[in-house]
Order: structure tokens, then sequence, then C-alpha cells
């Protein structure tokens, strides 16, 4: 599934913010986060420097070092620091593209097979759907099909939003599935 450029940037916002979390941490656990040196250095660095241009070019230099590597051990390294809210917006935005990107192959796929003059049924197949059931494995994906379906079909915004509360059933489900694991 590839991402649009105004998802790209949400994103690189997202890692933005990190970086702005982690550079008002203090130095001993600067030296404990699982970040390259280099990361590390740079964020001891961002802590002198005043609220003016040069923070900001500081933290966007590092926000570009961040992106080529995974962002979760940092997101879990603050969790446990300073709480889970960065991580739960992370999550929700990544669940609202899943929605999104459901919905608009429901369309797409809508679409197409009215100008093929075919009848599409809520048992449609969905490459998207997929990608979800492996990501999170609690989705039901017969359910998330037939929703995207409906909403297609009828523009509810009610389908759409209960498309949006199953997913975050399922990334709940997958978030206590692997806090089981880490406690065992």
């Amino acid at each position: 599934m590839e991402l649009s450029r105004s998802e790209q940037k949400r994103r690189i916002k997202q890692l933005e913010e990190l970086t702005e979390e982690l550079a008002v941490l203090p130095p001993a656990l600067l030296d404990q986060l699982p970040a390259p040196e280099e990361v590390r250095m740079l964020l001891k660095e961002t802590a002198d420097l005043g609220r003016d241009g040069a923070r900001k070019r500081q933290i966007k230099h590092i926000t570009k070092l961040l992106r080529e590597e995974s962002s979760d051990a940092l997101y879990q390294f603050l969790t446990k620091r300073k709480g889970a809210t960065l991580l739960k917006k992370k999550q929700q935005h990544e669940l609202e593209h899943l929605r999104d990107a459901l919905i608009e192959e429901a369309i797409a796929v809508r679409r197409k097979a009215k100008e093929q003059q075919e009848d599409l049924t809520e048992n449609w197949s969905s490459a998207v759907a997929e990608e979800i059931a492996a990501t999170l494995p609690a989705a039901d994906k017969k359910e998330l099909v037939r929703l995207a379906f409906f909403f297609a079909v009828s523009r509810n915004p009610r389908h759409s939003r209960e498309l949006f509360r199953m997913l975050q059933a399922a990334q709940g489900e997958a978030d206590r599935e692997i806090s089981r694991q880490l406690e065992q």
C-alpha cells in the first residue's frame, strides 16, 4: 500500500513530535535511548539550544536521521518514561490511514464494477483487508470488507465510524497480546 504525499507528511510530523519529546529528556535517559550514537549526541546538543531557529533546524535534522530507522523502539522507550500519549496518537493515525485506504479501495472497485455493468456484492475481494488482517489478526476481515462496501454504496459516515471502531478494537487486542507476551 503506497502512502500518499499527505500521509508521508503526517508521518514526518509525528516523527518530529517524537524528536521534540526526546529532546527534552535528561542526558542520563538519552544515554539509554535505543538509537544510534549520533542521534543521542545530537539530542544532547539540542538541550543547549534556545527556542529559536537553530533548535528547529536541529530537530528537523534529527528527524531526518530517524526516518531511516524504525521508530517503534523509540516510542516504546518514551512510553515507559513519559506515558503513552504519543504512541496512542501514532496508532490512531495509522488506523485512520488503514480505514481510508480500505474505503478508497471499495469505492474504486465499486466504480469499476459500475463501468463494467457488474453487480458488486458485499463479499468482494480486498487486498487492503488482507494487509489489515496480516497486521491486526484480531480484525474480522469479512466484516471490514462488508462495512467498506456499505460505505462505498451509501457514503453514510456511520459505516466509516464503525469500521474505525473495529480497527481500534483489533489494535487494542493486539496491544493486550503484546502486554501478555512481555509479562511472561
